[in-house]
């Protein structure tokens, strides 16, 4: 999925909605680190991934309350 349909889709949402799938990325974000420093894991592009998409619902969620 395309970054600009990844934002759209989160625009879409309601405050309470990307509250609830930051803490769902914050999740993942501390499974994938753990994996990365166990050694179970070689990619990091899911991680650079949830980073950037984790910025994005943080970006949004902003522009929600404050506008």
């Amino acid at each position: 999925m395309k970054s600009a349909d990844r934002a759209k889709k989160l625009r879409d949402l309601g405050p309470e909605e990307l509250e609830r799938q930051e803490a769902e990325m914050n999740e993942q974000m501390f499974k994938l680190r753990f994996q990365w420093a166990m050694g179970q894991t070689e990619s990091l592009n899911k991680l650079r991934d949830l980073r950037k998409d984790k910025a994005r619902l943080l970006t949004i969620l902003r522009e929600k309350n404050n506008g």
